[in-house]
């Protein structure tokens, strides 16, 4: 069986990484984790409560409600992957919508909501066995992770495909709206103060802009594939 590792996949939004990442999950048989749906969960609660929006951030009632947000993730059983739950309720599609796609950077810079959500991180990997993707893995949550793969990808191409994304699931979104929240959501990503989106000294870097979906998963697989038979020899 050989010892398992832990894989930190980080990188800047719609690179697909979540894809990727659980896919590799699945050919490892590791647990996945997708730190970026946790986001997208506790932005939505703050939706809800209406404590988020486009004219109002009320920060100091969303840190007053963080206590009350519970977040686990369950197993599908139709698609064999995780899906987010809030409470009871499974909202995996919901957090998808580009409504929480605006505002989940910004709730993700509040430094109370990362610790609280890092916790929860670094306790699902501590038995090693994960493969996690996020902003901030192989820098804040796990530094210590064997594999660290830094994503990335042209904003045009990266704009293109959370597009065709969206437009497949039936929302009513322009291409301009999309590539103006992509370069924003870089823009707070990367200038935000607690954990920003940095490549860590240690990872690869992995431009997937003229990949396709099979190109990259063979490619990242014979990356980890190659990791973990190095620390098992």
């Amino acid at each position: 069986m050989g010892k398992k590792i832990t894989i930190a996949i980080d990188g800047h939004s719609s690179t697909g990484k979540s894809t990727v990442a659980k896919r590799l999950a699945k050919e490892l048989g590791y647990i996945y984790v997708d730190t970026g749906a946790m986001y997208r969960a506790v932005t939505l609660y703050m939706m809800r409560k209406m404590f988020v929006s486009e004219n109002n951030f009320n920060e100091e009632a969303i840190l007053r409600h963080l206590p009350f947000v519970d977040l686990e993730f369950k197993l599908n059983e139709t698609t064999g992957n995780a899906d987010m739950y809030m409470e009871t309720e499974n909202v995996e599609e919901e957090i998808r919508y580009m409504e929480v796609s605006k505002h989940v950077s910004r709730v993700s810079a509040i430094p109370d909501v990362r610790r609280k959500l890092v916790e929860q991180q670094q306790e699902m990997g501590k038995e090693k066995g994960v493969v996690m993707d996020g902003r901030d893995i192989g820098t804040v949550v796990f530094p210590d992770a064997e594999l660290k793969i830094f994503m990335t990808a042209s904003t045009e191409k990266r704009a293109q495909r959370r597009y065709e994304e969206l437009k497949a699931r039936g929302e009513d979104v322009e291409y301009e709206e999309v590539e103006k929240n992509v370069k924003e959501r870089d823009y707070m990503d990367s200038t935000r103060k607690d954990s920003p989106l940095v490549r860590a000294e240690d990872a690869i870097e992995f431009d997937n802009s003229e990949m396709d979906l099979e190109e990259q998963f063979e490619k990242i697989l014979k990356i980890a594939k190659d990791k973990i038979e190095e620390v098992n020899s």
